[in-house]
């Protein structure tokens, strides 16, 4: 948000200029957000995060200070936050998945519902503390306030007591650990959906920073102070559908679906806006919307992922949330340069809403599967077939009995709720 109002206000950038600000920020997620993954699995988490939350201070301390001394120039945005995203692909995967080892298997579903809503709200609501900062102190003391949100970060990493931890098995160094990670993701629907469904509407939908003050400044033709406003009605609107998701004790696809479509329709009311009155009227179910999606989509790629897996599958969540940013950003930056503003951010809510009904329908062709081949389960052949050894059948019999257990336990039962993994909440007992 800091980055985006300093370079649209203070260096005078164009539409272009904050997509590639946008984009190098992200850009590190995107290539190589699967080989964070695979160190979140490997390595101790805790031990990680100090290290990174070090690191983005030591970055937001460099650029207040920059802005401060009236130093700063644009290429020095673009390579701070390329740095930025470098630091995020090892961070990211680490938060994510670390939140598992701070709860016991009794708070599992809980803690990794409110710690979606805490962490995807912060993407919303945060926008809307940097623009009242940005108003009242000057960006130069938002990027320093920052820096020293990190110090309470740093600190209580450092104050956890290991022992209390359910710390998850280190992943052993190995060949293949990245396609493996992909191939388990890919392999389970309620995995899969959401990840795509997630990439889909992370790129086009997700762009706010890019967006809002363009909409700010070209539409509306106002400054940070309108921008802040703008960004205050999505945070209340986000902190209404945080607070909803964190009345869920499992996430539901049902929701989820609802959520995405949701957050489509009121960005084309967003778009087409003819007030600012009516846009913060917008803006407020939109910023609902967004976060109820988010976290009810990370809240159950948590659930349903295999604790050796988590990390990766987390880095996958990365990679097509923050990693589709850069091609997001390009986007919205140059249609909005060339086709205005409104028309960037209507064009994403009109893909948004097309990718909600895909998934709809995706999510009942899974269930409809799963159906099938419990019913074909049921009735497999017990002796072997011409050709093929009995123990062959007998290894098959026993993946077909895993996959459907597999479905039964981590898939959508009755009212469209995820289950925790019980080999987990077993391992993770006293």
């Amino acid at each position: 948000t800091a980055q985006g109002a300093l370079v649209v206000f203070t260096l005078h950038g164009s539409a272009l200029d904050l997509g590639i600000t946008v984009a190098l920020q992200f850009t590190p997620v995107l290539l190589f957000g699967a080989w964070g993954g695979v160190l979140a699995d490997r390595f101790d988490k805790r031990h990680l995060m100090i290290v990174t939350q070090s690191a983005f201070l030591v970055q937001a301390l460099v650029i207040g200070l920059l802005v401060a001394t009236g130093v700063v120039q644009l290429w020095m945005v673009w390579l701070l936050a390329l740095i930025f995203g470098g630091i995020n692909v090892v961070d990211n995967p680490a938060r994510q998945a670390f939140v598992v080892e701070m709860v016991g298997p009794d708070d599992l579903a809980n803690a990794v519902g409110l710690n979606s809503v805490i962490v995807n709200s912060s993407r919303v609501i945060g926008p809307a503390l940097a623009g009242a900062l940005m108003v009242s102190v000057g960006i130069a003391a938002t990027f320093l306030f920052n820096a020293a949100s990190y110090v309470a970060v740093i600190f209580a990493l450092v104050a956890m007591e290991p022992a209390l931890l359910h710390t998850a098995r280190r992943v052993p160094r190995a060949r293949g650990q990245v396609r493996a990670g992909l191939s388990y993701a890919w392999s389970v629907a309620d995995l899969r959906i959401p990840l795509l469904l997630m990439a889909l509407i992370g790129t086009l939908g997700y762009n706010f920073s890019v967006l809002l003050p363009l909409m700010a400044k070209d539409v509306f033709h106002s400054g940070a102070g309108t921008y802040s406003l703008m960004s205050t009605a999505m945070g209340a609107g986000a902190l209404m559908g945080a607070l909803y998701a964190a009345s869920r004790s499992k996430p539901s696809q049902r929701i989820l679906i609802r959520a995405a479509f949701l957050f489509g329709a009121t960005s084309l009311l967003v778009a087409w806006a003819p007030s600012l009155r009516l846009e913060f009227a917008a803006l407020v179910p939109m910023g609902a919307a967004a976060i109820l999606y988010v976290a009810m989509t990370n809240s159950l790629l948590q659930l349903v992922s295999k604790a050796s897996m988590r990390g990766r599958v987390m880095a996958l969540w990365a990679v097509v949330f923050l990693g589709s940013t850069p091609i997001g950003g390009l986007f919205a930056g140059s249609f909005a340069a060339h086709f205005g503003a409104r028309w960037a951010v209507g064009v994403g809510g009109m893909i948004n809403v097309a990718a909600s009904l895909w998934g709809w329908y995706e999510f009942r062709r899974a269930a409809a599967s799963r159906e099938s081949s419990t019913t074909v389960g049921d009735g497999l052949a017990t002796e072997s077939e011409p050709g093929i050894s009995s123990a062959e059948v007998a290894e098959a019999q026993v993946l077909e009995a895993e996959s459907l257990s597999f479905a039964r336990e981590r898939g959508i039962e009755g009212d469209g709720e995820a289950v925790a993994d019980p080999e987990e909440v077993r391992s993770s007992a006293p």
